[in-house]
């Protein structure tokens, strides 16, 4: 199935029923007084997330929602029956925003979030309530209100604790084959990564964390250039980055040093947050660098990147070092999510003071 994630659509949320101006009419019941029931409420429209969804291509073709419209009231005191509600399913990770100002109305960020996107009508009022000591025969009634109506973006930002970066050919994807059961497209050429592959490791019993790998950045990207810009949304979720810098091009005039600086530069240009998020440097096919050259050529590149909160060497075609950089991953996630909860019960307690 074809990977989509982003799209806009229209819903339109049903109108309330109008209030009837009705009188009974009844055999032995003289001036038998105002019987006009109230319209019933429009269909409000909702977005849930469903992980059993992974794209937004139901979105794709499909570009206007709307809900039903409530009943008219009628007579006997009888009220007009509500229109029913619709529910959009969505992927998890589906950010909800207004199309037209930008306002974000929904982050879908957990499996079974429900929320509002489009309010129904309300339903208007009858002639029963309109009935006074001094206005016995009331033939007022009030319409019901429209629907709300609104052009909405979608935008899927998949969940992952680990985000790949790095150029065209870098060995991202062949990383991500080595250490999960995602089986992306590997090749000898630019661009084989045409969308964002996910992968589960499993370091152990009950530990693992999602791994993401985007299509190449190239210089550029923040203006367009290439694929990779058009995805980097994926990786504003992540804890880590990882940043896979082949050491051992096969361009003789390539430069690694050069060509990570180019990547973050991307990075900075496209949103300084995930620029500055947590970012570990990972030097890619040292098997392919004579033993006698690798320890200098991975200093040269430790050197000419700049500061790194750390750094590996790995040949992700053969697996090696892909094992102890899977459980630093592991322990820097796990240690993530530790702070975070101690945060979070120390917010409690002051709520409690």
């Amino acid at each position: 199935m074809k990977f989509f994630d982003e799209a806009k659509i229209e819903v339109i949320a049903g109108d309330g029923g109008n209030g009837a101006a009705t009188f009974r009419r009844e055999k032995y019941v003289p001036k038998g007084g105002p019987s006009g029931g109230d319209g019933g409420r429009g269909g409000s429209i909702w977005a849930i997330a469903e992980r059993n969804l992974n794209t937004l291509i139901d979105f794709r073709y499909t570009r206007i929602f709307r809900a039903e419209r409530g009943e008219n009231g009628m007579s006997a005191d009888c009220y007009g029956r509500g229109g029913e509600d619709k529910v959009l399913r969505m992927p998890v990770g589906t950010v909800i925003s207004d199309l037209e100002t930008g306002e974000l109305i929904a982050d879908l960020d957990h499996d079974g979030k429900k929320t509002l996107i489009a309010q129904g009508g309300q339903g208007g009022l009858g002639n029963i309530h309109f009935k006074s000591s001094i206005n016995r025969a009331p033939r007022q009634c009030t319409p019901g209100t429209p629907g709300e109506r609104r052009d909405l973006k979608l935008e899927l930002k998949v969940l992952a604790d680990v985000g790949l970066l790095g150029l065209p050919n870098a060995g991202k994807s062949t990383f991500i084959r080595a250490v999960s059961s995602a089986k992306p497209k590997v090749a000898d050429y630019p661009f084989t990564t045409l969308h964002p592959n996910l992968g589960v490791v499993r370091v152990d019993d009950g530990r693992s964390f999602v791994v993401a790998d985007i299509p190449g950045l190239i210089e550029g990207a923040a203006e367009g250039a290439g694929l990779g810009h058009q995805f980097l949304r994926h990786l504003q979720r992540t804890h880590l980055l990882l940043h896979i810098v082949d050491v051992a091009p096969f361009d003789p005039d390539a430069d690694p040093v050069r060509d990570a600086h180019a990547i973050l530069d991307e990075l900075k240009k496209y949103d300084a947050a995930l620029h500055d998020k947590p970012r570990w440097l990972v030097a890619n096919k040292i098997d392919l660098l004579p033993e006698d050259e690798r320890e200098a050529r991975l200093a040269a590149l430790i050197a000419g990147y700049g500061p790194v909160e750390r750094h590996f060497a790995i040949s992700a075609i053969n697996g090696g070092g892909c094992r102890e950089l899977t459980f630093a991953i592991m322990a820097h996630i796990e240690s993530h999510k530790a702070e975070a909860d101690m945060q979070i019960g120390m917010q409690a307690d002051e709520t409690e003071d």
